[in-house]
């Protein structure tokens, strides 16, 4: 199959030869001819199978017939990286059209977002907080719109913003085409997905195993020997474009800092960075730039970077899922991928759960040549108050008496 059997209109063909797009992945193969049905979609899929494009292509298709400059598509998503990924996309696959579109999210000023808003736009990328200013303000009108799209669903509830998608759903009409797409279904996704759509159709593409194009090695380490166990795997690793996870943003951005003094290009990514940040460490990354991205889970999902080679666990995440998806950053697009995670005895619960899902064993290895016997460093206790330096007093401390004792 080719994307002319989906007989979308003719000024998308250049969007589409633009991006290099052949044959549909099967999540477009099911998504596309229902959506220009105009029916209410519930899809889940795996990230790096061409979900993005399966809802921007119907989205475009319709959009190209109608009125211009009013807020006709308004698609939803957890986090700023993922909304401007959706917007590249738009942006790409509408070249030769007039339809344009904006992205509205928080971190950044807002008067682009309202000058765009208030000029008219047809597609609206949008992060809940953000968005609800904007209407709260009567900047973005939402009453014409025709298609929403609520992406990531279990990420966005995750990040606990499904009070703020209730309240967007108040101003977006009732009779409209929904699109709703999450990786997994808690009950609170399957009752927002059967408040907000109506007989919809269900498209499930990899659901449960993550992408078989990935190879999975653990390491187990002491936690005390990670960073140099790390350091070891990078010296022997192809490090052209390596993902880092860890658990915190501090780690995140020490663990970038001490792998920078080695030598190689790395960058980070994590909620500590300001959003010009962000957007200068996922373009460096994404271009070559940076070898290394170390990154928190705010990278983890919808992140559309096709030449990741390895996925590094420095830090196992707090759940399966998360590390299905953690892993799913390589081994896109039909490539090869390795992950690699520093394993601790404390992880071991976790990594039965990912084996069960998986249905199969993962592969533990260890190094010839790396000393896994170093003890931890013992560091001295220090008491609270510090004694004043060359046994002088403190300007508060009453001078002792001899006599006193």
């Amino acid at each position: 199959m080719n994307f002319n059997q989906f007989n979308l209109d003719a000024r998308l063909n250049a969007g589409i030869n633009h991006a290099g797009f052949q044959t549909p992945t099967p999540i477009q193969v099911s998504a596309i001819p229902l959506a220009l049905a105009g029916h209410d979609l519930i899809g889940t899929a795996q990230t790096g199978t061409g979900k993005t494009a399966a809802f921007v292509l119907p989205i475009l298709h319709k959009l190209l017939t109608g009125q211009k400059r009013r807020t006709r598509a308004l698609i939803v998503t957890p986090t700023r990286e993922l909304a401007e990924q959706i917007h590249q996309t738009i942006r790409g696959l509408s070249r030769g059209t007039n339809i344009r579109s904006v992205t509205v999210y928080g971190g950044v000023g807002a008067a682009k977002q309202i000058e765009a808003l208030h000029r008219g736009v047809e597609i609206v990328v949008a992060c809940p907080g953000r968005l609800l200013d904007h209407i709260q303000k009567k900047h973005a009108r939402l009453g014409n719109v025709e298609i929403l799209v609520l992406d990531e669903a279990d990420r966005m509830l995750d990040m606990g913003f499904l009070p703020d998608i209730k309240r967007i759903l108040r101003h977006v009409p009732t009779n409209r085409q929904t699109m709703l797409f999450s990786a997994t279904f808690p009950k609170e996704i399957e009752r927002l997905a059967a408040k907000t759509t109506r007989n919809p159709k269900k498209i499930a593409i990899g659901l449960t195993r993550p992408a078989h194009t990935v190879a999975h090695t653990l390491y187990p380490v002491p936690q005390h020997l990670k960073r140099k166990l790390l350091t070891k795997l990078l010296k022997q690793t192809d490090t052209k474009s390596v993902l880092v996870f860890t658990r915190t943003k501090h780690r995140a951005s020490r663990l970038a800092k001490q792998l920078a003094r080695t030598d190689y290009k790395v960058t980070s990514l994590h909620g500590d960075r300001t959003q010009n940040q962000r957007t200068s460490a996922l373009r460096g990354f994404k271009q070559g730039t940076y070898q290394i991205m170390v990154a928190t889970d705010i990278a983890a999902r919808g992140l559309d970077i096709d030449r990741i080679s390895h996925v590094i666990n420095y830090d196992m995440p707090d759940t399966a899922d998360a590390y299905i998806h953690r892993i799913g950053r390589t081994g896109r697009a039909k490539r090869t991928g390795e992950a690699f995670t520093l394993l601790t005895p404390d992880d071991n619960v976790l990594v039965k759960k990912i084996e069960k899902i998986m249905k199969q064993k993962l592969r533990r290895q260890t190094l010839a040549d790396f000393d896994y016997e170093i003890p931890k460093p013992e560091y001295p206790q220090t008491s609270r108050k510090a004694k004043p330096r060359n046994n002088q007093r403190s300007r508060s401390q009453p001078k002792q008496r001899a006599y006193q004792r």
